[in-house]
């Protein structure tokens, strides 16, 4: 990796010539948008209900949520990274965001076929066109940035790295050491390189998209990189999940990027306080989806892939250490931005603005019409089923209940089996688990896939293996308070069939009043779904 080397006195003289980019009366924007990171930060910790959280400090995450608002009920459309970008991008559900719908286009055939994720307008976009500078790194959305302007020569190309796999192959201390200071160095250089391009008297709308917590991770750097000991997180396992010592593995190193992460944003945060910048910027916090490689956690509906954090801190607008109970969807967050930016919402997005709720002095709940969020999934892997097919599903989540159309049960939920089918020797489907391709495809290769695919026979691991992997009821229904792991399904229990009535109209009132494609399975034909492909 290329040691970066700044260009602090090149910066400080153009900086100096601006006495702040939000010179328009609009606040600069930093969407710190991290790749697969779940609700994990130790602002989340609560004594009353012990976690994963509890194990983990992230002062500069807890920061932002202490010196500006917490949305505790924070969801995915869907948990996927690119439909999951591509509503959030245009504001709208993900099934109506064309090739946006699944996560690549390796299953589709597009040709001669009307694309809307190609003319949809991005909120990314408006922003810019109003007049900010927009730029982006990393792993993020749709939307086209700001030409680079010359002053950004006077700065050395920036550079970055993945922490575990990065740090975690020094061969000593001393390298660890310069590797560790490189990543800071590196993620301080990104907001370097964007106030001097923004100095001409504009704000900036900045976009990170950290990957270091996708997968793959460097085995046991959780403990090795961050002191995290797998067997601290005996008890602390979602109750689906065995709480064995390669899954607590498994966590301890996600958990470690958690902290990577961490201390990423508190470089960049560093960076605009010497600025001078960081009280005139809105500062959001946000992930795609939950724990990838986990059963129930990427790509499903379930509160472990689709809950995330999301946080916002602004003092000049935003009353600080607040945390807000409403129901809100990622998709939510461009209209927001749009209207905090003085720019007008498409009437294409089905996102709403809670930038009032941003900017209420209220804590708790502050409009209960807001008690809800619809969440989908249709394509993951491409060919994780034969012919490509998906596995649709639709649901809401409320404060008291989790429901979920599974539309085609017979199928299965994380891919079929394929070559697993074959093996019955523990050790070889160990080996087979710790890769994405050779069985269940929608599940990423690791360590927690590992253990449970060589254990799916064992008296006491066997019913969780058939609970999060084989074909699904065709309607679910959880008790929240209840049931927070979500292990028990009372979709056909007589007392519960009232809810279930009145959750499954919500579904399908989303569905059809936007015209979701799957009312007519339209998502398992073309353009979507090109069976002859491989």
């Amino acid at each position: 990796m290329k040691y970066i080397l700044t260009a602090v006195a090149a910066i400080q003289l153009v900086i100096s010539n601006d006495t702040g980019h939000a010179s328009e009366g609009r606040p600069n924007i930093l969407f710190f948008f991290a790749d697969d990171w779940g609700r994990y930060a130790s602002i989340y910790s609560d004594a009353n209900n012990p976690s994963l959280n509890d194990l983990i400090s992230t002062p500069n995450i807890d920061r932002i949520g202490r010196e500006g608002v917490v949305f505790d009920n924070a969801f995915v459309p869907v948990a996927s990274c690119n439909p999951c970008r591509a509503s959030l991008a245009t504001g709208r559900y993900f099934w109506n965001c064309g090739s946006g719908a699944f996560l690549n286009g390796k299953a589709s055939n597009w040709n001669a076929h009307n694309n809307p994720m190609q003319s949809l307008p991005k909120f990314g976009d408006l922003i810019r066109e109003s007049g900010y500078y927009a730029q982006k790194s990393r792993k993020t959305f749709a939307f086209s940035p700001s030409p680079l302007p010359k002053t950004v020569n006077s700065l050395s190309k920036v550079g970055y790295e993945r922490y575990g796999l990065y740090v975690g192959a020094s061969k000593n201390l001393a390298e660890r050491k310069i590797r560790h200071d490189e990543i800071i160095e590196n993620c301080r250089q990104e907001i370097r390189q964007v106030l001097v391009a923004s100095s001409q008297k504009k704000p900036f709308f900045f976009v990170f998209g950290s990957i270091n917590i996708h997968r793959p991770y460097a085995p046991d750097s959780g403990k090795n990189l961050w002191g995290i000991e797998p067997d601290s997180l005996k008890g602390l396992i979602p109750k689906f999940l065995p709480d064995a010592h390669d899954i607590r593995r498994d966590f301890s190193d996600y958990l470690g990027e958690v902290l990577a992460l961490d201390l990423m944003l508190g470089a960049m945060l560093d960076e605009l306080k010497d600025s001078g910048e960081l009280d005139n910027t809105v500062v959001v916090l946000s992930g795609d989806h939950g724990i990838p490689g986990v059963p129930r956690g990427k790509t499903n509906c379930y509160d472990l892939a689709t809950r995330i954090p999301l946080m916002v801190r602004w003092p000049k607008g935003i009353p600080s250490a607040r945390r807000v109970e409403d129901f809100v969807s990622i998709m939510d967050i461009g209209p927001t931005l749009l209207e905090l930016s003085k720019v007008e919402v498409p009437s294409t997005m089905d996102g709403r603005s809670f930038l009032n709720k941003l900017t209420s002095k209220k804590s708790g709940w502050i409009d209960r019409n807001w008690d809800s969020v619809i969440i989908g999934r249709e394509l993951h892997f491409h060919n994780s089923r034969p012919g490509n097919m998906p596995y649709p599903m639709r649901a809401v989540r409320t404060k008291d209940y989790l429901y979920i159309r599974n539309f085609k049960p017979k199928r299965w939920p994380m891919g079929n089996p394929y070559d697993s089918a074959k093996l019955n020797t523990p050790d070889d489907l160990y080996k087979m688990g710790l890769s994405t391709k050779p069985a269940y495809r929608d599940l990423d290769g690791s360590l927690t896939k590992a253990w449970m695919m060589s254990r799916r026979e064992e008296p006491v691991d066997k019913e969780l293996f058939r609970l999060t992997m084989h074909p699904r009821s065709g309607e679910e229904l959880y008790d929240i308070v209840n049931d927070p792991d979500q292990l028990v399904n009372l979709a056909t229990e007589p007392k519960f069939s009232s809810v279930v009535t009145s959750l499954r109209a919500r579904v399908e009132q989303v569905m059809n009043n936007s015209n979701d494609p799957r009312i007519k399975d339209a998502f398992d034909r073309l353009p979507w779904v090109d069976p002859t492909k491989p």
